[in-house]
């Protein structure tokens, strides 16, 4: 449910939330981000978000 369940940061147990993980992503640390973008992707597609940020986009293929 969270982006970082370590931390437990960036929940995401809806489409709203998900879009604002995407929003909030710049806050990440930078070692954690290509975690992040690749479980708001995960969520995304669980709930049919179209992911537009070119930075989430990149992180998730790193």
């Amino acid at each position: 449910m969270f982006g970082l369940p370590e931390r437990r940061e960036y929940p995401m147990p809806d489409a709203a939330h998900v879009r604002a993980a995407e929003a909030y992503f710049r806050y990440c640390p930078e070692e954690l981000k290509p975690t992040l973008a690749k479980a708001i992707l995960a969520k995304a597609r669980q709930y049919g978000v179209d992911v537009e940020s070119p930075t989430v986009l990149s992180y998730a293929t790193e």
